[in-house]
């Protein structure tokens, strides 16, 4: 499938379009960082990473709109103390102006991070992400206690990139966000890339009950040359219908969006299936108008 034919494919499930829970838009020095970094994918990963939809915020959008995603964050995240907050007002300014993007936030372990997060709840604030990865941060950290237990109590998601792809980092892995939900157990965890390489072991963690998990790059061609889904997992994913929902990583992804779609209909996990992940699940996350609870 190209990108062309995504509208066509989620016409013929019966669906209005497609939710994305993991797409990113950032401030264009921010951006400009990131397209740099994965400019240098060889050298940090081993493999070229080209990004697909290199392009201005407008034509990004226009892009989106033609696939047909109807709703997504714009996801930000911070690599250092004093980032966080500014990012938030800069996400949340975006979502005002930007039709279908819903307003996202971000934290890092600072004195401040109680406060500035529960002024992004007060201020609407719908979605967050937190990067373990590039934060180089422990989520386990006495300043974020608070952090957790304020979106645990506020039903409000949190992306969690807390897999060790594409390569590990000091506290990644499924035991520092498992204790945090030992700590914080209604917490709305969404596992970013299904948990990507500790899959097995992150999909454990939806013995909690709120958590869920994002397909983000996962078993498309690319992912798969490098940290393979394994086969015998593909069942409980049928099994967690309710606990599986879209992500991408546009634009920062080195093929086509229609790619990640491919790889969900591969499955064969039904279209029952595909319509929970690629739209029912994530608007009840993002608590879009019409959705119900899974």
């Amino acid at each position: 499938m190209r990108d062309a034919e995504v509208p066509a494919w989620w016409r013929r499930l019966g669906l209005d379009g497609l939710v994305d829970v993991h797409v990113h838009f950032l401030p264009d020095r921010v951006m400009n960082a990131v397209w740099a970094y994965f400019d240098r994918a060889v050298e940090h990963y081993g493999t070229a990473w080209p990004i697909t939809y290199r392009t201005s915020v407008d034509q990004r959008l226009k892009t989106l709109d033609a696939l047909g995603v109807r709703a997504f964050p714009a996801l930000v995240y911070p690599h250092k103390p004093g980032m966080a907050a500014s990012l938030n007002e800069w996400a949340r300014d975006f979502a005002a102006v930007t039709p279908g993007c819903v307003a996202s936030g971000t934290f890092f372990p600072e004195p401040s991070a109680s406060a500035y997060v529960r002024q992004a709840l007060e201020l609407g604030t719908r979605i967050f992400k937190v990067h373990l990865q590039v934060g180089d941060y422990d989520p386990r950290s006495d300043e974020l206690d608070d952090v957790w237990g304020q979106l645990a109590e506020a039903g409000t998601p949190v992306v969690v990139h807390c897999g060790s792809g594409p390569i590990p980092g000091r506290h990644t892995g499924p035991g520092p966000m498992g204790e945090v939900l030992r700590r914080h157990p209604r917490l709305t965890a969404v596992i970013a890339h299904l948990g990507m390489p500790e899959y097995a072991e992150h999909l454990a963690l939806t013995s909690y009950p709120n958590v869920h998990l994002d397909t983000t790059m996962a078993l498309t061609p690319f992912t798969e040359a490098m940290m393979p889904f394994p086969r015998e997992l593909v069942p409980r994913l049928g099994e967690l219908q309710d606990r599986i929902v879209l992500g991408t990583d546009f634009p920062n992804i080195p093929y086509e969006y229609a790619v990640q779609l491919d790889a969900l209909e591969a499955l064969d996990l039904g279209d029952d299936w595909l319509r929970a992940v690629c739209w029912e699940n994530g608007a009840r996350l993002l608590g879009l108008a019409g959705s119900t609870e899974g």
